[in-house]
Parts: structure tokens; C-alpha cells; sequence
């Protein structure tokens, strides 16, 4: 819908429009993304700015990237969540995360089929910078997807996670794993001018030993027969191709490069490198370890020569890696390779002879030169797969079974991790509590809402263990397993989707929860009570007013809201096919029956999109008319956190959060623009544009 609306109307504005005496360039489509669902524009920052006729177009774009429907990114990283092919039902983990666009291409390919609510797959989006992972679940939180989970920890070292399968708990091997690793950044120099100044040969020297940890962490973690994606924003081959070459040889056959010529058609790309040589700071050459004086050997290291085996290198196919120049298609530099986990990394393999019982751990071995472990070493998970090298991936189900899982102190509760080393940094994080079965704040809201039978409560959880539960927030299954089995391994900053608040006065109603705007296309599904259909002209109305009387609806929907009981309603809108000109995809609001009128509950940016699908263009700055804060709305003193919101300190307003600017009114207090309301009589028509 937003594709035909940007084709039919802001792309056909711009056809002859000229700024400066320059003919404006008109958007391209991306030829190797699917479905024409990536757009490439020329026009500057500086020209949206300037032009009062591209004004429309810039708002446009703002407005639609902070509800989540747009995302505006560089073209070459989206390359590698394509590669990665990941499906609804794939568990995905995403190491270096931050700031999170490819985060959410990832969320979006688990969406594919926007009728299943809780698609079984999820993504971990991993990011080793406490603050970058606000940013990360800023993000996400656009996208209101209940299968992800933002985590914090260094990826050369990220525990490994364990699940229950059927009362056995099981370590968690991903399908898909994509590891966009830190880099020099020399392939962003078109648009990053800092790389000029600050780059030199070091930076690669310096990140290459990170690198190959961190993707031979992703291939421990890999399940057989699952993807990798490796990339860079370099084209650096020490940061590059021998990264590849080093993880392909000491994986002894267990990865291999896959050939994905033919999955981007129209991407232009060169093959990978076979041979290369290493410089240092100073401009000094070198061909082969072998030609490394001994005062290098720290700089320096035999990981980032090519193999000199001939027929070893060929085997290895590093043609078939993706290397993308800025001149071809006019974007930045990047490299991409994509390997397949064939069988256990050759230190995870167990004997064949030991199948009942767990191999005896050997001593551990050194670490070589060549490979520096990751100073990590205190996690269990980390230490079971350096000094236990004789337990394969799939037979390390019995040592996890023997670790120690008392990791919540009550059932239900994902506490916060008790390591000091993780309490270092960052935020400390409330606990993320599931809401028992027999809990008594449930059955109310099941009844008020009618919810269907199917509906999965033991997925809801809210960040308290004490005192009144204010927010309810909804994860999948899958991820409640994860976020269960781990709390000692793992710190979590967010998870789960809000999906009902708390009335401030909520207990004068039949239920002290009202529906979350940010949850709503995951609740429908299952909610059979208090929805109200709406037309098209009955959208315009409860988007642009802001307490319209029930006599301003159409008579279908005023028959349906007359007899409801005060408190909390679903406001649906079903296309109709009848009439292609009309919106064609389903709306879901959140709302509110007062005494006398309705009101929706809709953050601004959303309220504006809803209306611009349906063509109608909002001044910016407007507000609905009467739009102030109400009694009961979030005020600045009390934010409306989301899960995992920063403190205080740094207050993070995620889409649907009460910024101080413009709290979001809560339902709590009745405030009515009826008759009986102080201001007497009607209100004045709205004040936007209908």
C-alpha cells in the first residue's frame, strides 16, 4: 500500500520538478531487491530541506520511518539479511547488531505472513555496546514484533543459550546467523569523511584477530545444514578474504562457501581474492608469514596470510565471496561471503564410542599464537567448548542438562544476570516476570475482552516483581523459553511487545487494562469482544477529532457502540475490494468508549500515516482538535516505559511512549466532549483537513 502510494503520488510529483534550475532526479528502484521494495534517491539532505515543493516528500519520509513502515539505510547492507534467505520459522541471531537496520529486514522476513501473530522463528539482535543497544531497541521497537530479543554482550564470547525441549534442556543452535562484524570502514569513504583522516594499513592489522573470533564464535553456534552471512564495510582482504580463508581452514570441512551468484539477480559484484599481501603502518610488504621478522609477530599474524597449499585455496572457492564497488552501482564498498555449516566444528566433534556418557574433558590446549582466545573465559558455555573439545554440538545436550539450572530464583522470573563482570556497564535492567496461570489479574481481562481459548497467557510478562503491574508485555513461545533457561547467561535489555496499560482509574471499569496500540496487530487475532467496525469515513473522523460524539459515526458503527459498556474498544477497518480507489489494506486501532463519544489511542506518527493512506496530507504541527494532555495521560514526572526503558537519565521514547512533548493520553479518567463535558454543547469541527 505504501509502495503504490509513493509510485502513484509522491514519485509522480517530483517528475517534472525542478530546484535551482536542476532537474529534480526521480527515485529508482534497487533492481536486485525483490519486489521493488528498496528505493534509491540522489536528493541531498540539503535539497528536502531547502525546497518548499520536496517538503511534502521529506515529511513524508520522516514521518513513515519513525512508525516503522519505512527504513532508510545504505544500499549494500541490505545486502547480506537477503543472502541470509531466513524464513518464518528460523531461529536467528544477529551478533553485531547495532544500530539495527538489518535488524529489522530480519523482523520483516519473519513477518512474511502477516496472519500468523507469533511466527515460530525469532531474532537475537547482539550488540557488544551497552548504549548502542538502546539505539537497537529504538529500532525494533518500530516494527512491534513480538519474536525479538536485544542482548548485550561481546560476540567473540556470546554465551551459548539453552532450551527446554520437551523437559530436556537442549543447547540452542541458530539456522541463521549473521555476522556484520566492526571494520575499518574504508568502503564508506564516499560518504565518511573521517575515513580519510584517520584511516591507515593498522586499523585492519588491529581488527582481524576480533573478526575471525567473532565468526568462529557465529559457526560454533550454527546448527548443521544452517546459513552464515559474514560482511564487512571494508575491502581490506586481511579484514576480508582472510578472515574466510583462516575459518574455512581450521573448520576442517565443517563450512563451506556457498555460491550465491544467482540469488541477486542484477546486484553487480566481483569474485573474491585468492591471493594477497599484508602492509604495515609504515608502508612495508609482506607476501608470506614465512617473511615476517620476529618483532612483527604481534602485528602481524600468519591467520591473515592466503593458504600456500594451491590445491587447498582452490578448494576453499574464495571466488565465490561477493566484493561490491563503490563504482558499479553507485554505492559504498562492501564485502559479503556466505558459508554452510556441513557438520560440528571439528573441536565440538565427540568420539563415536562415548554415545551414553560424556567424554572425559582433555587438558586444555594453549591457545597458538595464531589464534588469541577471546578474554572471556568465565562463561560456562565458553569454557565447555575450549576445554571439552571432545563433545560434539548435538551430544552437548547432557552437559547442559548437568549445569547448574537454578537460574530463577521463582518460576517464571527472567531475573536480572547476577554476574559482576555483566553489572559493569550499562543499565541495570528490571526482570522480565512471567504472570503465573492462575494469577488473578488475567481472567478479568480474558472475560472483557472475550479472548479466544488458544490465546497463549503464559506468553505475557511485565518488568516488576513487586506492586502494581502497569504495562503487560507479549513475547512468543519460543522466546519465553530462551528468556527462562537463561538468566544467568545471558543480559537482556528488551524483549516483548506492550500489549495492555493499566487504567489510572481503571478499577471503576469492567477491566483495569486497556488495549496497547503497539501490540494491537498481535492481540487481534484473539480478541472476539468490544471490536467496533468502521468505514473509511469513520477513520477520518477518529483520527482528525479528538472526542468525536457516537453520532458522528456512520449508523453501522454508532449500532454497534451505543449498548457497549464504557472502557477499552478494537476499531477495525476491512477494505473493500469493491472499490479499488479506497485503502486495500485492514487498519486496527486502539480506542476508547467514553459516555457520550469515542476517542482513539494512536501515537502521532501512526495517526498521520493512517491518514495519508487514505490521501489525506496533514500540516505538521497541527494536533487533533482538543488534543492536551488529559487526566491520566503519562506525564513527563511519570514516563510510560516500554520494556527494557533506559533510566531516568537517559529516557528512551520508543513509538507509543508518553514523550513530555506529547504525552499519550491514558484512558484512565473520563473526559468527554459531551454535553455533560464543562465545555457544554458540540465541538467545533475538526480543525485538520478532512
Amino acid at each position: 500500500e505504501i509502495l503504490h502510494c509513493l509510485k502513484n503520488k509522491y514519485f509522480k510529483e517530483l517528475e517534472d520538478l525542478e530546484v535551482d534550475g536542476q532537474k529534480v532526479e526521480v527515485p529508482q528502484p534497487l533492481s536486485w531487491y525483490p519486489e521493488e521494495l528498496a528505493w534509491h534517491t540522489n536528493l541531498s539532505r540539503k535539497i528536502l530541506r531547502k525546497s518548499p515543493q520536496l517538503e511534502k516528500f521529506h515529511q513524508f519520509l520522516v514521518s513513515e520511518t519513525e512508525s516503522g513502515n519505512i527504513s532508510r539505510q545504505e544500499a549494500v547492507s541490505m545486502i547480506p539479511p537477503l543472502l541470509l534467505n531466513a524464513h518464518p520459522h528460523h531461529k536467528i541471531l544477529d551478533m553485531c547488531a547495532a544500530p539495527g537496520s538489518k535488524t529489522t529486514q530480519l523482523i520483516e522476513m519473519l513477518h512474511a505472513d502477516m496472519n500468523v501473530p507469533f511466527p515460530e522463528g525469532f531474532v537475537i539482535a547482539n550488540d557488544v555496546d551497552n548504549r548502542r543497544c538502546y539505539l537497537l531497541v529504538h529500532q525494533a521497537k518500530r516494527l512491534g514484533s513480538p519474536c525479538i530479543m536485544v542482548v548485550n554482550h561481546d560476540a567473540s564470547c556470546i554465551p551459548r543459550l539453552q532450551v527446554d525441549v520437551n523437559g530436556r534442556k537442549e543447547i540452542l543452535f541458530y539456522d541463521r546467523i549473521l555476522c556484520d562484524v566492526p571494520c575499518s570502514g574504508d568502503g564508506t569513504m564516499r560518504k565518511n569523511v573521517d575515513v580519510w583522516k584517520k584511516w591507515s594499513a593498522l586499523n585492519s592489522l588491529q581488527l582481524h584477530g576480533l573478526q575471525l573470533r567473532i565468526a568462529t564464535r557465529g559457526a560454533e553456534q550454527l546448527v548443521e545444514g544452517g546459513r552464515m552471512v559474514y560482511s564487512t564495510c571494508s575491502l581490506n582482504p586481511i579484514e576480508d578474504e582472510a578472515v574466510i580463508a583462516s575459518l574455512l581452514e581450521k573448520s576442517e570441512g565443517a563450512l563451506e562457501l556457498a555460491d550465491v551468484s544467482s540469488e541477486l539477480p542484477g546486484l553487480k559484484w566481483v569474485p573474491g581474492l585468492s591471493q594477497w599481501k599484508v602492509m604495515t603502518k609504515d608502508g612495508q610488504w609482506f607476501t608470506s608469514w614465512d617473511d615476517v621478522p620476529h618483532n612483527r609477530h604481534t602485528q602481524i599474524r600468519p591467520t591473515m596470510f592466503p593458504p600456500k597449499d594451491p590445491e587447498k585455496l582452490q578448494a576453499m572457492h574464495l571466488e565465490r565471496c561477493l566484493r561490491i564497488l563503490p563504482h558499479h552501482q553507485n554505492t559504498g564498498g562492501f564485502f559479503v561471503a556466505v558459508l554452510v555449516k556441513k557438520a560440528s566444528m571439528p573441536w565440538n566433534k565427540r568420539p563415536p564410542k562415548l554415545q551414553g556418557e560424556l567424554a572425559e574433558p582433555r587438558a586444555p590446549v594453549p591457545p597458538s599464537p595464531a589464534e588469541p582466545m577471546a578474554g572471556c573465559t568465565s562463561d560456562t558455555s565458553e569454557l565447555e567448548s575450549k576445554l571439552a573439545p571432545g563433545i560434539s554440538d548435538t551430544g552437548a545436550v547432557e552437559r547442559a542438562e548437568n549445569m547448574d539450572s537454578s537460574g530463577s530464583k521463582r518460576d517464571g522470573v527472567c531475573g536480572p544476570p547476577p554476574s559482576k563482570k555483566m553489572k559493569l556497564f550499562g543499565f541495570k535492567e528490571d526482570p522480565f516476570v512471567f504472570i503465573p496461570e492462575d494469577d488473578p489479574l488475567f481472567p478479568p481481562i480474558q472475560k472483557f475482552y472475550a479472548l479466544d481459548p488458544s490465546f497463549p497467557k503464559t506468553n505475557l510478562l511485565t518488568r516488576t516483581t513487586e506492586g502494581k503491574k502497569r504495562q503487560l508485555y507479549m513475547v512468543s513461545k519460543e522466546l519465553r523459553n530462551v528468556l527462562l533457561n537463561n538468566s544467568e547467561r545471558m543480559k537482556v535489555i528488551n524483549t516483548g511487545i506492550k500489549v495492555w496499560c493499566r487504567n489510572n482509574s481503571g478499577e471503576e471499569f469492567d477491566c483495569a487494562f486497556r488495549l496497547a496500540q503497539e501490540g494491537i496487530y498481535t492481540l487481534y487475532p484473539f480478541i472476539n469482544s468490544r471490536i467496533i467496525t468502521v468505514s473509511i469515513e469513520d477513520v477520518q473522523v477518529l483520527l482528525t477529532q479528538e472526542n468525536p460524539f457516537f453520532r458522528k459515526l456512520s449508523s453501522e458503527a454508532y449500532s454497534q457502540v451505543k449498548d457497549m459498556a464504557k472502557g477499552s474498544v478494537v476499531l477495525k477497518y476491512e477494505p473493500d475490494p469493491t472499490k479499488p480507489d479506497t485503502l486495500q489494506c485492514p487498519i486496527v486501532l486502539c480506542g476508547w468508549r467514553g459516555k457520550a463519544s469515542v476517542r482513539t489511542f494512536v501515537p502521532r506518527n501512526e495517526r498521520l500515516h493512517y491518514l495519508r493512506m487514505m490521501g489525506l496530507e496533514v500540516p505538521v504541527g497541527k494536533k487533533r482538535e482538543g488534543a492536551a494532555a488529559a487526566p491520566g495521560a503519562a506525564s513527563p514526572a511519570e514516563p510510560e516505559d516500554g520494556p527494557g526503558a533506559p533510566s531516568p537519565a537517559e529516557p528512551e521514547h520508543g513509538p507509543g511512549a508518553g514523550s513530555p512533548a506529547e504525552p499519550e493520553v491514558g484512558a484512565g479518567a473520563e473526559q468527554e466532549a459531551g454535553p455533560d463535558a464543562s465545555s457544554g454543547g458540540d465541538p467545533a469541527e475538526a480543525g485538520l483537513p478532512r
